[in-house]
């Protein structure tokens, strides 16, 4: 069934960013003398906030000082601003989108400044969303919890079962479960079962989804 609406995380879905993330995570995990790979630091963090890294890698032991969040986001902040590429096939899915008069939103776990970073890099993109860029650190309620999820199709004036939500974590299907919607899981690397299993219908391409969601 064609959805209504159709909700959006930000890393990894629209923008290709969670690679340098993940690099400077790593930086910092060497540096304070717990070196992760990618593949570990993908499956014990993607998806969540750099407040629940700190809290998570300080229970492992790592010795991240108190004011590390606000750094890191500095760090963050200005790799992304050297340049963040598109997720491929994600312009196409848009245009499909406007084609059939579908709307659309961003829910992310993200500040909105690192989404103004990046999205600010493609002219016209965080104009293509009308407004609806949300946060869920500006709501207190990171995923799972559903409130991003909720709030966006709110604002959009669409019932949370008459949307779609496309994900790359486990915590964002998760909170798209919760909010009672329907979720396209990517799975760029991997087999994607652990979105499956989440809940979420796995994809590989973002190329594929306009044919998965009833989009000619």
């Amino acid at each position: 069934m064609t959805p209504q609406a159709v909700i959006f995380d930000c890393d990894g879905v629209v923008m290709d960013s969670e690679g340098m993330a993940f690099d400077l995570l790593a930086e910092q995990l060497a540096q304070y003398g717990h070196p992760m790979s990618h593949d570990q630091m993908r499956e014990m963090f993607l998806g969540g906030t750099m407040r629940s890294f700190w809290g998570t890698a300080r229970g492992m032991g790592v010795a991240l000082p108190d004011d590390w969040v606000e750094a890191q986001y500095g760090r963050m902040y200005a790799r992304l601003e050297e340049g963040c590429p598109l997720i491929a096939g994600i312009v196409a899915v848009l245009d499909a989108l406007d084609a059939a008069g579908i709307p659309y939103a961003m829910g992310s776990n993200g500040p909105l400044r690192k989404m103004e970073i990046t999205m600010g890099q493609h002219p016209g993109l965080r104009e293509r969303f009308r407004g609806h860029i949300y946060s869920a650190q500006v709501l207190n309620a990171p995923k799972p919890a559903p409130d991003v999820y909720l709030h966006a199709a709110a604002a959009l004036g669409v019932q949370p079962g008459a949307c779609v939500v496309v994900e790359d974590s486990v915590s964002g299907v998760r909170a798209a479960v919760a909010a009672g919607m329907r979720c396209y899981g990517l799975a760029e690397q991997g087999d994607g079962a652990d979105l499956a299993g989440a809940g979420a219908v796995v994809f590989h391409r973002m190329a594929d989804l306009s044919g998965l969601i009833g989009l000619k």
